[in-house]
């Protein structure tokens, strides 16, 4: 888990870089659970990049990393909503706000995220 590696890059103002995954794990496993800050998440590897957001579903409090990948979004595990992975928009004609989707970079063979922004609340 995340919170369990020290290492961490300040790059610039509240940005708190951390590696959180190996980029081969990520690539041979699609859906990668990971805690940074106390924050659950899930990493998922979708169409040829790496896409942190948040491990349950705003809609049903499902653990999408139990849902499944087709075509750039994230299925539900418990209901027929899907997320798109490029914005965390849910499908037309469910209630819920989109999935949160937090900043990753890869570097050294490793998947980062952005510490900084898991932390800071979102709109």
């Amino acid at each position: 888990m995340a919170d369990e590696r020290p290492e961490t890059a300040a790059l610039s103002g509240d940005e708190q870089w951390m590696p959180v995954c190996g980029i081969s794990r990520l690539i041979s496993q699609t859906i990668v659970c990971v805690r940074v800050t106390g924050v659950d998440l899930i990493l998922v590897w979708s169409e040829g990049r790496a896409v942190a957001c948040e491990r349950i579903c705003p809609h049903e409090q499902a653990d999408l990393s139990l849902g499944h990948l087709s075509g750039g979004r994230l299925f539900c595990p418990r209901h027929a909503a899907s997320f798109d992975l490029r914005n965390g928009r849910i499908s037309s004609g469910w209630p819920s706000r989109p999935l949160r989707l937090y900043p990753v970079r890869i570097r050294d063979d490793q998947i980062w995220t952005d510490a900084g922004a898991i932390k800071k609340p979102m709109a």
